[in-house]
């Protein structure tokens, strides 16, 4: 028996699992391959516009994923820096595989947790406070609670041009046992769809005739206490040299390309074989993220589309093509990207797809991500209908943090609107109409003047640590920078300046 047990170990399972084990829970994280714990399947990056805001919020309440991007990173930037620090927000490519190994060394190493592989079948209502975990080879594990965070696995299809099978993600088994499961139990699923573009072999672009984007050139982490900074909740990893203190490497840069006029038009003379028009996808896609296909429709009138080459690590060569998610045929994604300046003699390492999967429509889920139907089963992430590896870790903090204090009997977690972009979130999924893929936006949030990424600590870290994930010099550090701060406030409200010369020569210095 275990208190709580997670389904799912991507980025909402990680930190599900993570934070019931450090607040005292038995915890039990399975999933279908140990080797892809943490997979960046799509995009080999964190942050972003409100993305970097929860990343920083994750951190501030004790999760991880702040400091597992800290040290894996290949390139870092912050972002909307012209603008106000409202919107302004942190963005880190990912060495791929060593942010999932970096992970995968964390859960192994974390008290009160067992990490399992298995493909969960079934949900079994056990008694009033227990649940069933059925495997596909029929061994049952119980749990008090059970998180269930299985991103695009449920019932998965993936889908390039006319040709579809079932998979969770390319190369991965599609959960379909789980997904009638939850039927049984009296859920309503619907049906989404996401996609991702082809990689290609850096060995065959042309770099010179890109426009080069380098990361920053001053240190930057997402993490308030970042690699080599104590106090942390997890012990020091001695694999990486990135957590040595003052540790400040070398990025790689990313790199700019365009389409043009010959690209649209390799589009748009073979929308007949994309499935996205031929009514072959039935799932609804993500507004916010759509098909190259699906933006020389809806924008027909625009030349160019900007497309950022980003390479996946230190040690591949495989290189994401931001903006070039597909699921045209094989033959006419090459020519489409051949048809782009320093591509015409790309290679693709990996075709781009779309996949369509059931996911849980939120209404049946509470604040705390509990659901109405099933006490003591949460969920969180894809599942709830979101895209981002971001607002899945968000997710699967609250989730795991409500499971843990369920068993202990204690008062579930509900974070505010005006507290966080994690309330924000939620409270957007479990009240309003899901009509597609949900991604987090600074516009959804009314109160986010107030809910910076600089503050992210002062606004989160005293719930952190009354939940026992923050360890006490940390919060004293956070009192500290508040009581400073006020002090400072003060201050300020005893200052005047009066008019005359040495004011006047002051301003001039700044050019005011």
């Amino acid at each position: 028996m275990y208190d709580v047990i997670v389904i799912g170990a991507g980025h909402a399972g990680c930190e599900a699992a993570l934070v019931a084990a450090r607040m005292g829970c038995h915890t039990l994280l399975l999933t279908m391959n140990l080797d892809n714990v943490a997979l960046m399947s799509c995009n080999p990056s964190i942050g972003g516009p409100a993305k970097g805001q929860v990343v920083r919020e994750v951190d501030a309440l004790g999760g991880e994923m702040a400091r597992n991007i800290d040290r894996t990173f290949i390139q870092i930037r912050m972002l909307n820096t012209g603008k106000g620090p409202a919107v302004r927000a942190l963005r880190a490519q990912a060495d791929k595989r060593l942010y999932s190994l970096s992970m995968k060394h964390t859960l192994e190493r974390q008290s009160n947790l067992d990490v399992k592989q298995a493909l969960v079948e079934e949900l079994q209502p056990l008694a009033v406070s227990a649940l069933g975990v059925v495997t596909n080879t029929g061994w049952v594990y119980e749990g008090k609670t059970v998180v269930v965070t299985t991103g695009t696995s449920l019932a998965g299809r993936v889908i390039v041009g006319d040709t579809a099978y079932p998979a969770g993600r390319a190369g991965e088994f599609a959960a379909y046992g789980l997904s009638q499961s939850l039927k049984t139990l009296g859920f309503t699923l619907g049906r989404l769809k996401t996609g991702t573009p082809p990689r290609l072999d850096a060995r065959t672009i042309d770099f010179s005739k890109t426009i080069v984007q380098q990361g920053s050139d001053s240190p930057l982490h997402f993490s308030f206490t970042p690699p080599g900074k104590a106090p942390y909740t997890s012990p020091p990893n001695p694999v990486y040299p990135q957590e040595k203190p003052a540790q400040w490497r070398q990025q790689l840069p990313c790199y700019l390309v365009y389409t043009n006029e010959r690209t649209h038009q390799i589009i748009r003379s073979n929308l007949h074989r994309a499935p996205l028009f031929t009514g072959f996808i039935n799932g609804v896609g993500p507004r916010y993220c759509p098909s190259i296909e699906d933006k020389i429709v809806r924008f027909a009138d625009k030349e160019t589309h900007g497309l950022f080459l980003e390479p996946e690590g230190w040690q591949t060569n495989e290189v994401y093509v931001q903006g070039a998610n597909t699921s045209l045929p094989e033959d006419v994604q090459l020519a489409m990207l051949r048809s782009i300046s320093a591509l015409e003699k790309a290679e693709m390492m990996r075709v781009g797809y779309a996949i369509e999967y059931d996911y849980v429509p939120p209404s049946q889920t509470l604040a705390t991500l509990e659901s109405k139907i099933v006490p003591g089963l949460f969920f969180a992430g894809q599942i709830n209908g979101t895209s981002g590896y971001e607002e899945a870790a968000g997710q699967g903090l609250v989730a795991g943090i409500n499971a843990a204090l369920k068993v202990k009997g204690e008062p579930s977690l509900i974070l505010r609107r005006n507290q966080s972009y994690i309330g924000v979130m939620i409270d957007d999924l479990v009240t309003r109409e899901l009509i597609e893929p949900y991604r987090l936006l600074t516009s959804r949030a009314e109160y986010r003047l107030l809910l910076r990424q600089d503050n992210a600590d002062l606004r989160l870290t005293p719930i952190g640590y009354s939940l026992g994930l923050i360890p006490e010099e940390r919060y004293q550090e956070v009192e500290r920078k508040r009581m400073v701060i006020g002090e400072e406030l003060k201050r300020l409200a005893r200052t005047y300046f009066s008019p005359g010369e040495r004011l006047d020569s002051v301003l001039a210095e700044y050019h005011l």
